[in-house]
């Protein structure tokens, strides 16, 4: 089995008003289990592009094989989140 590789999110842009109150600057660190005080509709977003950076793999339109970008669903009040698989 593959090991696991954790991945850090961390907010990058945030405009409107995120009702779960995220802002530029905050951070979890995703290690398996789901990161208290995320909002859910943001984290149901999350899952497909984080099992591929905790899995190893990455996405041959991003420029540094360890980061990826991924917006929250609200398109009035976008929060971006940048995924980045962190290498011990």
């Amino acid at each position: 089995m593959a090991e696991i590789q954790k991945v850090r999110i961390k907010v990058v842009s945030q405009k409107g008003t995120c009702e779960a109150g995220h802002k530029v600057g905050d951070e979890w660190v995703i290690d398996g289990k789901t990161p208290e005080g995320l909002c859910l509709g943001a984290f149901n977003n999350l899952p497909p592009s984080l099992q591929v950076l905790m899995y190893g793999g990455s996405f041959p339109w991003e420029k540094d094989p360890d980061v990826t970008t991924i917006a929250c669903p609200d398109a009035q009040n976008p929060v971006v989140f940048e995924l980045r698989r962190l290498r011990d």
